[in-house]
Order: C-alpha cells, then structure tokens, then sequence
C-alpha cells in the first residue's frame, strides 16, 4: 500500500477547515458535553458556567488558543519542584547510595540536564499540536500505543501522588508530634491538592505562578539553618564505595535523578496546549528546562547538604521520622517560628501534586472514547480518592516507594520520550516521510498509525530495561556486569537505547506496508 499524502500543519487549515480545526471543533466543549449527558446537562452547564474546565483531551482548535504570558511555563514547573517531595531525592544520595556531597550535587547536575532536556522538547509539541501529550502519541504508536502509555502514565501519576501526600502527612505529623494522626496528614494533604485540579487548566497556572515564591524562601531558611547545625561535606567519605561499586552508585542514584525530571515529560505537553501555534519551539524548549533544572537541583542539593549534618540530635530525628523528621529538627531553633515553616512544607506538596491529579485525570479519558465521555473533572476525583488510600497504605514505607518508583519511572519514561522525539524528526518533519501531523485526525484511529511499530519498540524498551535494571527485587544480566555485587542501574539508558535503533526500522515499514 503506499503511504498516504503528507499533510502539514498548513495543509490541515486547508482540508480541516479555518485554523486547522475539525469541522466539529466549532462547538465549545461545554456545550459538547451538556448535549451528550442529557438529563445532566443543565447541572453541567452550572458547573462549567463557575469556571470549571470543560475540556478534557479534545483538541485545542489555534482560534481558541490563549496568547498568554511564556514566563507562565517557566513559573508553573518552578512551583512544581520547588516543594518538599523534591528534597528527600537529593536525601537517597547518602540514604541509600553511600555517595559524599561533591559526587552527589555532580549525579544531581548531570542526569536532572538529561531528564530536563527531554522533557523539554515534549512541552514543545503542545502548541505546534493543540493536543494533550497522551493524545500525541496517537501519531507515532497508534490507538493501542496511546493506551497502553495512558495506563503507563496514570500509574506514573499516581505514584507521585502517594509520594506526595505521604511526604507532606509525614510532616504535617511532626509539627507537634502525636496529636495529628500520619492517615489524617495524609488525607488533609490529598484534599488540598484536589480543588485546583477539579477546577482545571487556568486555575492549575494560576495556583503555580505564584506557590513557588514562598517556598524558594523556606529553602533557604533549610540552607541557612543546617548550615548553623554544622553541614561536613566529608561526613559520608568513610563509607563510600570505590570502583564499580562506585560506579553503581552514580549510575542507580542517577537513574533516579533521571526519573524524577523525565517523570515530568509524559504530561509536559498537557500545560501549553493552549498557547497559540506560533510560539517558538526555541521559547517554549528553554523555558520548560529551566523551569524544571534549576528548582529540581537546588531543591535536591539542599536535601543532600542536609544529610551531612553529624549532630547525633539531627541523624536520630532522621533515623526515627526520616526526611520530616529531620527537617523537624532542622527548624526546632525557631521553634514556633520553626513549626509555622514546617506547615507550609508540608503543604508544598500540593503544587506537586496538583499536575500529577490534572494530568492523570487526562491519561484516564486517552484510554478511549468511552473514558473521553466522562467529564475530567470525575476522574479527577476518582485519582484523588486512590492515590489517597493508597498513601494511606504505604504511609510507613516511603523512602522505599520513592527509591523503587523513581528508579523504575525512569525505565519508560525514557523510550516514551525516544519514540515522540524520532517520530517528530524523522518522520513528521518538514520533508520527512510524513511531512507533518493531520490535526483533523487525532480521534479518527483509521487514519492513525496501527501502532505496531510504537508497540514493538516500546517492547524492545521494556527488554532493554530489564536486562540493564538493578532493584532490590533483580538485577539484570548487564547491570551485574556493570556494577559490584548490587548492580548498576543501566536500565533507562538501555530502554532508550534499544527503542532508538528499533523504532525508525518498524516505523518505516510500518509507513511502506500500511501507509499511515
């Protein structure tokens, strides 16, 4: 079969109607969704009418985009790592990877560049598509493909959820230690994050331009007060590994590092959709990195100059309450004062929070059709209400749930990534074998690829992955190579690397014999 014609983004405005836009764009979500509840309708149209998003994946048509302010990206991924699930990363350095401070604050710089530089480029595509960054996959692996990373996506998003309100329960439980329950912190916390979710797109900007000032403050409030505790920069230099052990020390903690920046690319497009599609690339690109680099490695640091204070006071608060724990004790100088700051970290986690509860929500209704007729603002409820028990659940085990999730995040996060950017640069650019995306067709699966080749690359990923992965629970036949007896973590380097040399071979055949 040969391939279909190209379509660019100006063909689309031609074939599609003004802007590019389906012919049945033209109605406003609202009123897309009061017709198709019926009897509900009319409630619908009160609740959308008070300002909560009606839009769920459907595509954003260029005549309804928003000409906002850039520097929004860049504040929004600000708030969302500057806050206290950030620190106890930098925490796991010498928590669990032995590692001094100088190796620590090197691994934290180099792989959270890495992770930021991909992540980077999905926000890219939201304002050259209009489209949330599940539905995108939709070009490269098909209805099967944007599923099964859907799936991915929302286990991902709930995973930083939990971590979420466990972090911020354990802290709000420290305060004044035995009169709050850690289930109740858990709960107050996930309730927190649930208003600027349920409400939706504007109100998540709105609440993330301005939570990362105070917090930044805090931080250095945490820099200034460790810093009087005494931080000793050759505290973990007894205990450090040396050769391969030393090396999978830096590749595992990186991989985790990794993950915790990367983790952000399956939803990176989710939050400038609706900026309008001549927005430089080169803007949105430099803008989302730093946005994501800076706060991540300043809060990670912070999190591993705290775990080189030595005072007996501070390693039992850390032993006894983990990271809350210590940061209890970190501010007991101020004491009521300190308690006040320990408050407002415990509720930073909802600026974190907030995107993984919007963004799942949207994985949810990418499944299909059947989901996509249910307003995002249900599942956001239904995320709310499982991540919560689940934080419920694990709330005495977090350190091991971060390190474990973090780790394996990064695992398909990276050939996720490596299938979008391929996909983008060799067959949809201008010229390419594609030429481009047809914007009209991100919900016709007739006229999307198959996803076999997304698919079988994806698989080579997950094998990449597994031979190249070291957990508590195995450690691949390259990973023991790699590292001493614990192995080193080289599974998202591999993932990546078996999805990079895979997908152009499947994708081209897959074009030739399919034509889409």
């Amino acid at each position: 079969m040969a391939p279909s014609p190209a379509h660019s983004y100006e063909d689309n405005e031609k074939n599609t109607g003004p802007q590019g836009s389906a012919p049945d764009s033209e109605a406003s979500p609202d009123d897309v969704l009061v017709n198709r509840f019926g009897f509900m309708g009319p409630a619908l149209a009160k609740l959308f009418a008070s300002g909560v998003e009606a839009r769920g994946v459907e595509r954003v048509p260029e005549d309804q985009r928003e000409n906002k302010n850039m520097w929004n990206n860049l504040l929004m991924w600000w708030s969302v790592n500057t806050v206290l699930t950030t620190l106890p990363i930098g925490v796991l350095a010498q928590e669990f990877f032995t590692l001094t401070l100088p190796h620590a604050i090197a691994t934290i710089f180099c792989f959270a560049a890495l992770g930021a530089t991909a992540t980077s480029f999905v926000a890219t595509l939201g304002p050259q598509t209009g489209l949330r960054t599940m539905v995108i996959t939709r070009y490269s692996s098909g209805y099967v493909g944007c599923t099964i990373f859907s799936v991915l996506n929302i286990l991902t998003q709930l995973g930083f959820s939990v971590t979420a309100v466990i972090l911020g329960g354990q802290t709000l439980a420290s305060i004044n230690p035995g009169t709050l329950p850690l289930v109740a912190g858990v709960v107050i916390v996930g309730l927190a994050s649930l208003i600027p979710c349920f409400i939706g797109y504007n109100m998540v900007h709105h609440y993330e331009r301005y939570a990362w000032m105070i917090i930044f403050i805090v931080m250095l409030f945490l820099l200034g007060l460790g810093g009087l505790a005494g931080f000793d920069i050759n505290a973990q230099k007894q205990f450090e590994d040396k050769g391969k052990a030393f090396s999978s020390d830096i590749l595992s903690f990186g991989g985790i590092v990794f993950g915790s920046v990367a983790g952000w690319a399956p939803v990176a497009a989710d939050y400038n959709c609706r900026l309008p599609v001549n927005t430089p690339p080169i803007k949105i690109f430099l803008l989302t990195f730093f946005g994501l680099f800076i706060p991540i490695a300043f809060v990670e640091t912070v999190g591993a100059l705290l775990m080189t204070i030595t005072n007996e006071a501070y390693t039992d608060a850390f032993t006894d309450g983990g990271t809350g724990g210590l940061l209890s004790q970190v501010l007991s100088p101020w004491k009521g004062g300190g308690k006040f700051v320990l408050f407002l970290l415990a509720f930073s986690v909802v600026g974190n929070n907030i995107p993984n509860t919007y963004s799942a929500a949207l994985s949810i209704q990418a499944l299909g059709r059947p989901f996509a007729k249910i307003p995002r603002f249900f599942w956001t409820l239904v995320i709310f209400t499982t991540y919560t028990v689940a934080g419920v659940a694990g709330r005495e085990h977090f350190a091991e749930i971060l390190s474990n999730f973090l780790a394996i995040l990064s695992y398909w996060t990276a050939f996720f990534i490596v299938i979008l950017f391929e996909e983008h640069f060799l067959f949809r650019r201008p010229g390419g074998r594609l030429g481009g995306y047809n914007l009209a067709d991100w919900d016709t699966p007739s006229r999307l690829p198959l996803g076999i080749a997304g698919v079988l690359a994806g698989c080579f990923g997950v094998a990449g992955a597994v031979v190249g992965m070291a957990e508590v629970w195995y450690i691949g036949p390259l990973g023991v190579k790699a590292g001493a007896k614990s192995g080193a973590d080289l599974g998202f380097e591999l993932a990546a690397g078996f999805t990079a040399v895979t997908f152009p071979i499947f994708r081209y055949l897959e074009i030739r014999y399919m034509g889409r």
